[in-house]
């Protein structure tokens, strides 16, 4: 199998799983309890805080432990939000792009009495500062932005916006989820003031996550209970899936050039075959996205059909997010950068690992090439479009 869907999940790295093991055996006790084990614990826990810490240019004291990234995001915007709400006010700025963790928070914040403005990103699949600068307010509470779209890959212009916010004084999250191990981060130089991570999207365990928030901004418990957490996230802490999302985040930066170069050749090649099939289109900006994403739309076919097709051949790829693959509804990122429902229903993300080769890439690309064409064969409306009776959206 050519696993193909590392935006949605990364496998546990083997550095991570010998930390948790280590961490079961040696730091056991509960990290919030007084005596010794305890206390051993609680200096397992501070040393993770650390190192997460470090990767992010940040102080340990600004991270808190998550189940992952949609928990961090929802605490980050409540937070935020309530912050502004208590200072009289209660505008709210994002993009018609953001993860559903973003876009469904900032709907039930609606539904509480604040507005919210969700920008365009246009047919590249960015931001414009501008546009944002044009719709700060006075009443503006906080901007949130994601560094790196999870569907298509395009990357934000963070330290920009973040400048721009903090000019503005006005607070800046960034859903840095697709980001974390993949680009270097530096909360201080991009002046970033909340920003959310979750630990298998480079290769630590699932539920796990992390989120900063820049000392002096107050941050709102999502959940009630005991201390942990500086009084901010109730629950002992899994120390072991904690230190093995530090290590996996660590291992990952380090490694962060050296992967990324070789990344890129394959994305380059799989970009240059697939450019190759008749009536496709490459979704977001050619040159600022991650090393790692491939995003196509084919005319004439249904995404979830080709996904099965290729995964009987040994592909395994997603047509967007992971989170919404239930849905029937086409990807509200593909239809936000001008792709109509028709096409973006016939959507393909390939996202590329370490482990992934040459040999891989070409085996996509042959693979893909068959499976569009045997499903165009039998697509009622790929044939009225060679009859004419339709007109080609992608040409």
């Amino acid at each position: 199998m050519i696993y193909a869907d590392h935006a949605a999940t990364t496998k546990t790295s083997e550095t991570a799983k010998r930390v948790m093991m280590e961490t079961m055996d040696q730091f056991w006790g509960n990290p919030s309890s007084l005596h010794t084990p305890g206390q051993k614990a609680a200096e397992a826990l501070e040393e993770a805080r650390a190192t997460v810490a470090a990767c992010l240019n940040a102080q340990p004291r600004e991270i808190f432990f998550t189940s992952g990234g949609s928990e961090a995001d929802n605490q980050a915007i409540r937070s935020a939000a309530y912050l502004g709400k208590r200072r009289g006010k209660n505008h709210i700025i994002s993009t018609a792009i953001e993860h559903h963790a973003v876009l469904h928070t900032l709907a039930r914040l609606e539904k509480e009495g604040f507005e919210v403005t969700l920008l365009p990103v246009g047919s590249e699949g960015i931001v414009k500062v501008e546009d944002v600068a044009a719709a700060i307010r006075p009443e503006t509470a906080l901007v949130t932005v994601m560094f790196v779209n999870n569907e298509i890959g395009t990357i934000q212009p963070i330290a920009e916006i973040g400048a721009l916010c903090r000019e503005r004084k006005v607070v800046f999250h960034t859903d840095a989820v697709q980001a974390a191990g993949h680009l270097p981060i530096d909360v201080v130089a991009q002046k970033i003031d909340m920003l959310s991570i979750s630990g298998h999207k480079f290769h630590g365990p699932r539920g796990t996550g992390a989120l900063y928030v820049r000392k002096g901004l107050p941050l709102q418990p999502l959940i009630e209970g005991g201390a942990q957490e500086r009084n901010k996230r109730a629950g002992t802490e899994d120390l072991p899936a904690i230190r093995g999302m530090a290590v996996a985040l660590k291992e990952a930066c380090e490694n962060m050039e050296q992967v990324n170069a070789r990344l890129t050749v394959l994305r380059d090649r799989l970009i240059e075959g697939l450019s190759q099939i008749p009536h496709g289109a490459l979704n977001g900006d050619r040159e600022r996205r991650v090393a790692s994403n491939v995003s196509f739309c084919f005319e004439g076919i249904e995404g979830e059909s080709m996904l099965l097709l290729l995964d009987d051949k040994g592909i395994a790829a997603s047509s967007g997010s992971a989170c919404t693959s239930g849905s029937l509804d086409p990807s509200h990122v593909l239809l936000a950068i001008g792709r109509p429902h028709e096409v973006a229903h016939g959507s393909l993300r390939l996202s590329l690992g370490e482990e992934n080769t040459m040999e891989d890439v070409e085996k996509i690309i042959t693979d893909v090439t068959d499976t569009v064409t045997y499903l165009r064969g039998i697509s009622p409306v790929w044939k009225e479009l060679q009859r004419g009776e339709r007109s080609y959206v992608i040409q």
